[in-house]
């Protein structure tokens, strides 16, 4: 087993283990489908609105499709409760992932659906042989999952990234102390202007 498989079963567990007193777990996590587009996209634009397109992490999306066996949502009672979505990139020479948005409906924050979410999705990354994720984000919230800040000045960015918020998982042993490099696009699958962050080695 995995330390990603066990982090996973030790979260199910604690989940399990709730009280009655407390909220109980009706939400499913399951791959996301083509039904399900508009609603994630009103749900991301809800979670961060328009400000979300100026930021280095979007231009590093813009113009690429996810990462399809990587996209989940939360449901619960046939509505739409968080969405997470990974999406290729290159650092250096070394191809990665890069998570998000993750969002989740603001009146359901703190319930775990955050968590499960970013769980499941790791643990598929893991099953299909990707090595590290990178996100752009708080360490006390995803370093529940494993994420650690990025030594300064290891990786960079064609935009701005506020000091301390680059994060990365390794999913084998030095996966992550091996990557250095300018972070870039790992693929163009729609027409984009010429000013998005570049485009990483394509071999």
């Amino acid at each position: 087993m995995s330390l990603r498989q066990e982090q996973v079963e030790a979260y199910e567990a604690g989940k399990q283990g709730q009280s009655e007193v407390q909220q109980r777990v009706e939400w499913e996590i399951r791959p996301e489908q083509p039904v399900d587009a508009s609603a994630v996209e009103a749900l991301v634009s809800e979670a961060f609105g328009p400000g979300r397109f100026a930021k280095s992490a979007y231009r590093l999306r813009e113009g690429v499709s996810p990462v399809h066996p990587l996209s989940f949502v939360a449901i619960e009672k046939h509505t739409l409760r968080g969405s997470i979505r990974f999406w290729p990139i290159f650092v250096g020479a070394a191809p990665a992932l890069l998570l998000g948005p993750l969002a989740v409906q603001p009146d359901q924050r703190g319930r775990g659906i955050g968590i499960g979410l970013m769980d499941r999705g790791i643990l598929e990354a893991e099953r299909l042989g990707y090595r590290t994720i990178l996100l752009v984000g708080d360490l006390p919230y995803y370093g529940r999952v494993g994420f650690a800040q990025v030594p300064l000045g290891r990786m960079t960015f064609s935009g701005p990234v506020e000091r301390g918020r680059l994060l990365g998982l390794g999913l084998e042993p030095g996966a992550l102390e091996a990557l250095e490099g300018a972070v870039a696009r790992g693929r163009i699958d729609h027409a984009v202007c010429a000013s998005g962050a570049p485009l990483g080695a394509q071999t």
